[in-house]
């Protein structure tokens, strides 16, 4: 199956909040909120973003002001520029590229900041089994 990608041309301007269910590349400029959850997100060279954004991974070529969310991870390019804070489980900057703000790579089965989990209470509790092995030719607790 092959799906399509959108794209937003470098002389497009959009206000507000931008969503879809695509891959999506934006050449052009968007202020606002940038929500592609399950999907690509690809600033091109020429974009200029100002917006919070949230997505599956993020590509950055061009120049990107707020916080990016990414579920799978974040790419900052050579010629990609970020000032905000990245949230994601895998994060590459590459030489050359700008970058202002803080990263958390907290991968996604850890527990956030502040909530602890609590350990699966077993039926019965056991105390720890010792056990002898040989070790050079004598026997040591273990």
């Amino acid at each position: 199956m092959h799906e399509e990608k959108a794209s937003i041309g470098k002389s497009i301007v959009i206000n507000g909040e931008l969503s879809g269910s695509e891959d999506l590349t934006i050449e052009g400029r968007v202020d606002g909120k940038i929500e592609l959850r399950d999907h690509i997100l690809t600033v091109g060279s020429n974009g200029r973003i100002k917006a919070q954004i949230s997505a599956k991974a993020i590509v950055v070529l061009g120049q990107v002001t707020g916080n990016l969310n990414a579920t799978e991870k974040v790419d900052i390019k050579e010629t990609g520029s970020v000032e905000g804070d990245v949230v994601a489980p895998r994060v590459a900057i590459a030489d050359g590229s700008h970058f202002k703000g803080s990263i958390d790579m907290q991968k996604k089965d850890q527990p956030e900041k502040g909530v602890f989990s609590k350990p699966e209470s077993k039926a019965k509790s056991e105390t720890p089994k010792t056990e002898t092995v040989p070790v050079n030719g004598e026997f040591a607790r273990v």
